[in-house]
């Protein structure tokens, strides 16, 4: 299924460098996924073959609920680019029960995969748990607001991806990120302007489209 050029595509068009990488399209890992159903058991011998596509296949494969601080731990430390790091963080992390106290705990790592991977958490956890209340989301926002001067690319894109998710949850925590934007946007840093702007042209614009969870309070039946 590899093909090398894909491998090289991928770096070129999208900074994605992976190592031991066979060249394997995310439409055929798609496929594979709906043809083995979730694993456990073979998630982690996958991961353990050290083969890119074969960690990602994990992330698609690990049942959430199986997750302990110790395995969030060791993966997160192999992340070395973005893709890999969203794949996890998307797909089992932002799923786990844990997934609150990890979001916390690596907001504030220096390791810029590490720290990207808490952010992109809690973009993915906005979707994940359809059911949290508001004060959870408010409870980001110092995360946030501490992170935006992080010039680094692929922390600063997940900060501004975490508060752009954030304020399309429903319309009282679009008007939080809003502020929490227009209050960014004042620090002097590349980092929280672009953050900011890059938020508030989405967040404010006509055509944004805000979900309405928790439903039991914004679509009651």
């Amino acid at each position: 299924m590899g093909d090398p050029k894909l491998t090289l595509d991928r770096e070129k068009k999208f900074g994605v460098v992976a190592t031991n990488a066979l060249g394997i399209t995310v439409k055929d890992l798609k496929e594979l996924t709906k043809e083995i159903k979730m694993n456990s058991s073979l998630a982690l011998e996958l991961f353990h073959s050290g083969i890119y596509e074969a960690r990602i296949l994990c992330s698609k494969l690990f049942y959430p609920k199986d997750l302990t601080p110790e395995l969030m731990e060791k993966w997160v430390q192999t992340f070395d680019n973005w893709e890999i790091c969203d794949s996890f963080c998307m797909t089992v992390f932002s799923r786990s029960p844990l997934a609150l106290k990890k979001i916390n705990e690596w907001s504030s790592r220096e390791p810029e995969f590490e720290k990207r991977a808490a952010f992109a958490t809690m973009a993915a956890y906005c979707l994940a748990d359809k059911k949290a209340a508001n004060p959870v989301f408010e409870s980001f926002f110092p995360l946030i607001l501490e992170a935006a001067t992080d010039e680094r690319l692929y922390v600063k894109k997940a900060v501004n991806w975490a508060l752009r998710s954030i304020g399309k949850r429903n319309i009282d925590l679009n008007k939080e990120a809003i502020k929490l934007s227009e209050i960014i946007i004042l620090i002097h840093s590349k980092s929280a302007q672009w953050i900011a702007k890059d938020a508030l042209k989405e967040l404010k614009g006509e055509n944004v489209r805000i979900s309405d969870y928790p439903r039991s309070i914004y679509r009651p039946s």
